[in-house]
């Protein structure tokens, strides 16, 4: 049974330009055709490729941890997380962090199917576990996507814009975490530089990413990385070749930006209609990749692919690998001029 929407309380606030068409210098170009790897389970939100087993991680709206075959084998479940599993990040040991909108940080051993929650439990501040990646110092940068609404309302906190994500700094065995960015507007995907050097986090609800320096003169510096983008960025990933790859997971909306900008009584009217009626994003995937200056260098889209809602995206070996809140499935989709 779905939960009682939380009231929203508006901010107003002023969009960027709403840009159009392929945003300049990138390159755009058409996504080859998706290729569906079928789960029999639905929303594999975020994708990885993990490097130990050669296939595909992900997790499922039924709480599952499935690792899929990309030559179309037997799809094999890791665990059950008991919560909702979001963002995932490989270890180098084998093992797994999974971030579980429900339940907080996990840490998951495949071979034996067991988790253990570092963070979520007895009070530590996690309200939506979002995304996590482990740094060059063994410390872990995981986002809270909102203090205010839960994964199943996260379209009020878009509404709302209160800002109320934030990203975390843990170290393993830590007491408790270290809040080192706050006020993000729905914090949602986090990648590391290619060199280790900082670390971006996506704000879903302002249209950008925003970069927190992690060495050097600017160290525990924050600056917008990218802004003003042509959609909703989701999860990211890094690339081999140190790219940052972003998933829209929708184009912009007008409406929602004439919301924002109007009295904040025009929002609550929205938010007040049933879940069934407010609009969902439009099909059309598009993904970006940005170089280390925050340069969109791709910009790949596909409209009307009939895969829905795409939330990640990761590269490996000249195919790009989709994730998404509502398919039944992975997709697989080459890369275009890839050797």
């Amino acid at each position: 049974m779905a939960s009682r929407k939380p009231p929203l309380r508006p901010v107003v606030w002023q969009p960027p330009r709403r840009p159009r068409g392929p945003v300049p210098g990138a390159g755009a170009a058409v996504l080859p055709p998706v290729r569906r790897l079928p789960l029999g389970a639905s929303g594999p939100e975020d994708v990885r490729w993990d490097a130990v087993s050669g296939r595909v991680l992900t997790g499922v709206a039924d709480g599952r941890v499935l690792s899929v075959d990309p030559a179309g084998g037997p799809v094999r479940t890791l665990a059950r997380t008991g919560g909702r599993p979001l963002g995932l990040c490989p270890l180098p040991d084998g093992r797994l962090l999974v971030c579980d909108a429900e339940r907080g940080l996990l840490r998951l051993d495949p071979a034996s199917g067991r988790t253990e929650t570092l963070l979520g439990a007895d009070g530590d501040p996690l309200w939506v576990c979002s995304n996590a990646v482990v740094a060059p110092d063994g410390a872990v940068y995981v986002s809270d996507a909102s203090a205010r609404f839960p994964l199943e309302h996260w379209m009020g906190d878009l509404l709302e814009h209160s800002g109320t994500g934030r990203l975390l700094r843990y170290e393993p065995g830590a007491a408790r975490p270290e809040v080192v960015l706050e006020g993000l507007q729905f914090a949602n995907g986090v990648a590391l530089a290619g060199d280790g050097s900082s670390v971006v986090v996506a704000e879903s609800g302002a249209y950008r990413l925003t970069r927190l320096w992690l060495t050097g003169p600017r160290a525990g510096g924050r600056e917008v990385f990218a802004d003003a983008l042509p959609g909703f960025p989701d999860n990211l990933s890094t690339g081999p070749d140190g790219l940052v790859w972003v998933a829209l997971a929708g184009p912009r909306e007008p409406l929602l930006d004439l919301l924002h900008r109007s009295p904040p009584v025009l929002r609550r009217a929205v938010w007040a209609l049933p879940s069934a009626l407010l609009p969902g994003p439009r099909p059309v995937t598009r993904l970006l990749a940005l170089d280390a200056a925050g340069r969109v260098v791709r910009d790949l889209r596909r409209p009307g692919s009939g895969f829905r809602m795409v939330t990640s995206v990761c590269a490996h070996a000249g195919r790009l690998y989709l994730g998404s809140l509502l398919e039944p499935a992975v997709g697989m989709a080459e890369l275009p001029g890839a050797a």
